[in-house]
């Protein structure tokens, strides 16, 4: 998963500085940044995004501690210090030079009581999105041997980065002018600072693999004078759910083919979103490392008590978002002040599994694993309908938000397709694919730059039929994700009844009679004069007439030797005649509209 924070000048960058750096522990007051790290056990943070040419750096190199500072706790360009200099040296006083090297609006400018409102005094200088894999990818990482620890650190890499660069084509845009009212995609790319962690925050170490990524909010404007500004933290922070479940579907691709392994849904709060996770890994590991979950959800619980006696439902996604947030909050532990190095806290983290559950239940991660990716891809068929996957998404957003936006589907496009392919590749931009028959077939406007289901055309000609959605909207007892479930799983058995309606309309029957089309005429609806309100009388050609007297002339003649057949074999008993035909049958003599079914999905 991805979550998100924001970086501001003063203390809120010191601790980043002080803390995040150096793999959340305590940095002494003046020790150098790489000591820090290397006596932490974490890697230097690196480099990422395609805005860092025009800074004059690459992909992959070192984040130094005075670039840190100066792009990331003062707004200013990496390599200030010799712009600056060079600048006094050509004669520049030192408000000018200093100047030179500020990329877009200086933070002294906001820190101005002039400004217009309390919130702008104190800028955004930077987002820190943190990756986090499932927790049985911790598991493994930590308790696997060292051939699969590299390959998941390098799943990671992979997954994080097609991330952020999606995010940086996708998502991040370029604000100016008076309440940032002009906005367009972003020139060159983003700069971003990544730094490894290996462990999580609770008091007794547990592994837990992620990356803090630092997104610098200075960006250039595509004006072509290559003048900076302030990216437009909202409209990357509305795209967090759809890079969320982006991200955990490269994880899942990218573990799947280097480690053969496949994965499978598991139901961590009932009524709930299911998470994904390895097939094969033991539960009980799950629980062996997530005590700080264990803490969130104790905590999570009592407040969702609290909001369901103050507001009389149960919270909502967003809501259930905010609350999570909140008993995080509530249950976070003071950091780890002893400084161990990777290989240590394997150790430990093996000695206290091996403990807890013995050493045969770890020896076997992988083997276990091997077995259950069989059964699962035995079972699973990794093939993805575009029109069932439409359905379900649709069904699923909708009853969980009502009214939503096109983020909103594609996030849920992409949660079906790690459902479905449980790690299968998938083929690129097939997520775009499901939203646009989405968008196209079973979308009505909803206000301004909303939109919401059009229950006519999931239910196009049965009007009965069109209430069964609303009960799953309006049943408070159980939880939103429930009555999506629900839902989607309904309009889904009608798409599948539709098509056995397709399948058995479409075979030939015995003694039917097709009346050909003359080439020089088509049926057409019978439309009456709007003047008149008389409908106009047909004409029909000599042609048409001498081909409806043959066509006659051969339905008689099989008519008569249906009879003559009837007699010479005596009659046969004849079922009652039904009031009505199924909707899946046509009768004889009669054309079937294309396109359409009785009671089902265009």
């Amino acid at each position: 998963m991805i979550s998100k924070a924001e970086v501001r000048p003063g203390d809120g960058w010191k601790y980043y500085f002080r803390s995040v750096m150096v793999g959340d522990g305590q940095r002494p007051a003046g020790k150098p940044l790489r000591a820090a790290q290397d006596e932490a056990g974490v890697p230097p943070g690196v480099w990422r995004g395609r805005g860092l040419a025009a800074v004059g750096l690459k992909a992959g190199d070192v984040v130094t501690e005075r670039q840190a500072e100066l792009l990331l706790g003062e707004g200013r360009h990496p390599d200030a210090d010799r712009i600056e200099r060079e600048r006094l040296e050509a004669g520049d006083d030192p408000a000018t030079a200093r100047r030179a090297t500020v990329l877009g609006r200086p933070i002294e400018h906001n820190r101005s009581p002039k400004t217009d409102k309390a919130k702008e005094r104190t800028p955004w200088l930077a987002i820190d999105l943190t990756f986090r894999a499932p927790p049985t990818a911790h598991v493994a990482w930590a308790l696997g041997d060292y051939e699969t620890r590299l390959v998941l650190e390098l799943c990671q890499d992979i997954a994080r980065d097609k991330t952020l660069a999606w995010l940086e084509d996708s998502a991040a845009e370029i604000r100016w002018g008076s309440g940032g009212k002009h906005r367009k995609p972003i020139r060159d790319g983003l700069i971003i600072a990544v730094f490894r962690h290996y462990e999580s925050r609770a008091a007794e170490s547990k592994p837990l693999l992620h990356d803090h990524a630092l997104v610098s909010i200075r960006a250039r404007r595509p004006d072509g004078k290559g003048t900076w500004g302030n990216l437009s933290a909202d409209s990357v922070l509305a795209h967090i759910v759809a890079a969320d479940t982006l991200y955990t579907l490269y994880f899942m691709e990218e573990v799947s083919a280097r480690l053969g392994w496949a994965w499978e849904p598991r139901e961590v709060t009932p009524g709930r979103r299911p998470v994904m996770e390895i097939a094969g890994i033991d539960q009980r590991l799950i629980g062996w490392q997530s005590t700080r979950r264990q803490q969130i959800e104790d905590a999570l619980s009592v407040l969702v008590a609290d909001y369901e006696e103050r507001q009389g439902h149960t919270p909502g996604e967003r809501a259930s978002y905010a609350l999570g947030c909140q008993a995080a909050d509530q249950t976070r532990p003071p950091k780890r002040k002893a400084l161990l190095s990777l290989t240590e806290l394997r150790e430990r983290w093996r000695d206290s599994a091996i403990r807890a559950y013995g050493a045969d239940v770890i020896d076997r991660l992988a083997e276990q694993a091997r077995a259950a990716t069989a059964a699962v891809w035995a079972r699973v068929r990794p093939v993805v309908d575009i029109a069932l996957a439409a359905v379900d998404v649709v069904a699923v957003v909708y009853v969980m938000r009502g009214a939503f936006k096109r983020r909103h589907l594609l996030a849920e496009a992409r949660r079906h397709l790690a459902y479905a392919l449980r790690g299968r590749p998938h083929q690129p931009g097939l997520d775009e694919q499901i939203v646009q028959s989405v968008v196209d077939d079973y979308i009505r406007p909803a206000g301004r730059r909303m939109m919401t289901a059009d229950l006519r055309a999931l239910y196009p000609r049965d009007t009965e039929d069109q209430a069964v959605l609303r009960p799953l909207t309006r049943k408070r007892s159980a939880s939103p994700y429930e009555r999506a479930r629900l839902a989607a799983g309904a309009l889904t058995a009608r798409v599948h009844a539709a098509r056995r309606a397709d399948r058995l309309s479409s075979r030939t029957r015995p003694r039917t009679v097709a009346v050909p089309a003359t080439p020089t005429s088509r049926l057409r609806p019978f439309h009456s004069d709007p003047k008149t309100g008389r409908v106009p009388q047909q004409r029909t050609d000599a042609a048409t007439v001498e081909q409806t007297r043959r066509t006659l002339e051969a339905a008689a003649k099989l008519q008569e030797g249906t009879r003559e057949r009837a007699v010479a074999h005596g009659p046969r008993p004849q079922p009652a005649p039904a009031t009505a035909p199924p909707p899946h049958t046509q009768q004889p003599g009669t054309q079937r509209t294309p396109g359409r079914t009785a009671g089902g999905v265009a």
